[in-house]
Order: structure tokens, then C-alpha cells, then sequence
């Protein structure tokens, strides 16, 4: 079964999309079958692959309320070796379509196993929040790649995102790791980036990928043309910033392909354990808690946050 990586950030303009986009085509360009998966109602990922809304039949959204199985909504890109699972406008009232059901939080993971078997990757755009999409997005992934913007307040919001992560895996998904966080919008002209970075460095550690991808004008511009950058301009910097990124997850992650492709075999939803109710309640209450007890809720040292 494939790795599947949420990428997220409940804070808005760090890069997530255009990381999940860039990434799911860079690992697609080395050959490994990668599925992108859009659970973000704004749906700016599923544009971005060029596909439009008129196009969809079925979206994430039919899948997670029950419509249709997942396989149903998974559609072919430009890009060989890159599928698509789009999202849809609906998706903004999926969270309270599903908020009665009394394991909402579990949809996305009871619906993945059905496709994750033709992947060797699954990339997961999440919503900039921390809802229910978010946290279905979590409990069904292997890993959580973090966007930081090279920019001042990088850090801001970042100590809730950790909590969440924390809380996700004491009641949904043991589990869950970091895959890394990734320092985006990288300016070389700016002192401050390397200042942030620095910082960024100083909390995650070793977490902090080596690759880092800097401001790139054909970067911000292959959206707008429904492409990735590879297929926008291979050869412009952000591009390249995004194979080298892919590089350096698949190094990280070989022995995992290793023994999916040997066995074929991960966690599957069905087995993994169900939280009570009462412990639902639980995380729907914590994940608006301070998460670091201090009134700044300030991000805790990578040394003190065990993942």
C-alpha cells in the first residue's frame, strides 16, 4: 500500500497547495504511481492539476458522505503515474453533513484502503484549519509533511498543529509521524529568511528538510495554467527545488516502499481501534486547547515534542 502524506498547515499562505501539487508530480515524475488527494473545499489543488469543476462527476466529497466508493472518484492527469481525487464547492458543508456520525473522524481512513493498494504515495492537500476535514485527513495518514514560510510569524499557529497531532495519536492514529517540515517562499536576497530558517531549525531539528524551495515567479505561475511546475518550465527553480525534495523523501522512505512492494501489507482501517465516544468528545473539546498551556501558545522545541 502507498505512504499517505497530509500536508498541512491551518495557517493560510504557506505553500501547502502548491507543495501537495508539486510534490505529488515530482514523485509521479520518478516513476512511483502517486494519487493526489484535494480535501480542501476551496479546491485550488484540483485547478491547479488542470482539472475543472465541470469536469468532476465524483469528488472527495461523495466519497466521505457515503455516495460512492473511493475508486469512483480517482481521475487520470496529463501526468503519467499521477491520479487524481479531486474536491468539490459541496465539501464546504460536508463537516456538518457528517458531524452526527460517531466516527467522523474515520471516514477518509475506512475509504483510502480501497485505492491506496495502486500507490506508492498518497499526497493529501488539507484545508488551512483544523476541523474535521483536517483531522480525517490525519487519522488516515501515515505522516504529516509541515509548509513554513520563510517569512516573519513563520511559527505562528504552528503550537496548535503539533497539539492536534499529539491528540490525533493518542485517540485515532498512533501512528502518525512527521515526515518533515519544509521551509517555503525562501528569498536569498532577505536576511530574514535565513534568520527564519534558523529558528525553524533551532524547534524541529533534524524534522527540518535539507531541501528548501525558494521564491520562483513559474513556481506561482503554473497554477494559473493547470500544471505543476515540472510541466509548466522543468527546468525553473521551483521545479527543481520540488525534485529534490521528492528525492529526499523517497531516500528517507525506502525501506518503507522496500517492504510494501515485498508484502503489500500496512495498517488497514479496519483493524485499527475505534475510540469511544466518550473519547471523541474528548478530541472535538481538546483540539481548541491552548497548545502549550502559555497565553502565546508558543511552539514547543523539537527536544520536548516527542513524535
Amino acid at each position: 500500500m502507498g505512504k499517505v502524506i497530509a500536508i498541512a498547515n491551518q495557517k493560510g499562505g504557506v505553500g501547502k497547495t502548491t507543495t501537495a501539487i508539486n510534490l505529488a508530480a515530482s514523485l509521479a515524475a520518478t516513476e512511483h504511481p502517486t494519487l493526489l488527494l484535494d480535501i480542501d473545499p476551496q479546491a485550488n489543488c484540483t485547478s491547479g492539476i488542470g482539472i475543472e469543476s465541470d469536469e468532476v462527476d465524483d469528488s472527495i466529497y461523495e466519497v466521505l458522505i457515503g455516495e460512492v466508493d473511493a475508486s469512483e472518484a480517482v481521475m487520470t492527469t496529463e501526468m503519467p503515474f499521477l491520479d487524481m481525487m479531486p474536491s468539490h464547492i459541496n465539501l464546504v458543508g460536508a463537516e456538518i453533513e457528517i458531524i452526527d456520525e460517531t466516527q467522523r473522524e474515520k471516514l477518509l481512513s475506512a475509504a483510502l484502503p480501497r485505492v491506496r493498494r495502486k500507490y506508492d504515495f498518497v499526497v493529501i492537500d488539507c484545508p488551512p484549519s483544523l476541523g474535521l476535514l483536517t483531522l480525517n485527513s490525519l487519522t488516515a495518514a501515515d505522516s504529516v509533511l509541515i509548509p513554513v514560510q520563510a517569512e516573519y510569524f513563520a511559527l505562528e499557529g504552528l503550537g496548535q498543529l503539533l497539539n492536534t497531532i499529539k491528540i490525533v495519536r493518542q485517540h485515532l492514529n498512533p501512528d502518525l509521524g512527521i515526515e518533515g517540515v519544509l521551509m517555503t517562499m525562501f528569498d536569498t536576497r532577505l536576511r530574514l529568511s535565513n534568520q527564519v530558517a534558523d529558528e525553524v531549525r533551532r524547534y524541529f531539528g533534524d524534522r527540518v528538510f535539507e531541501t528548501i524551495v525558494k521564491r520562483n515567479v513559474r513556481l506561482s505561475e503554473a497554477p494559473s495554467f493547470g500544471k505543476p511546475a515540472l510541466l509548466y518550465e522543468a527546468s525553473s527553480t521551483g521545479a527543481q527545488n520540488y525534485m529534490a525534495l521528492a528525492r529526499e523523501i523517497l531516500g528517507n522512505n525506502q525501506e518503507y516502499l522496500d517492504t510494501s512492494h515485498s508484502d503489500n501489507g500496512t495498517r488497514d482501517a479496519e483493524t485499527a481501534t475505534v475510540p469511544p465516544a466518550d473519547d471523541q468528545e474528548t478530541l472535538s473539546d481538546a483540539i481548541g486547547e491552548d497548545p502549550s498551556g502559555s497565553e502565546d501558545g508558543s511552539v514547543t522545541p523539537a527536544d520536548e515534542f516527542s513524535m
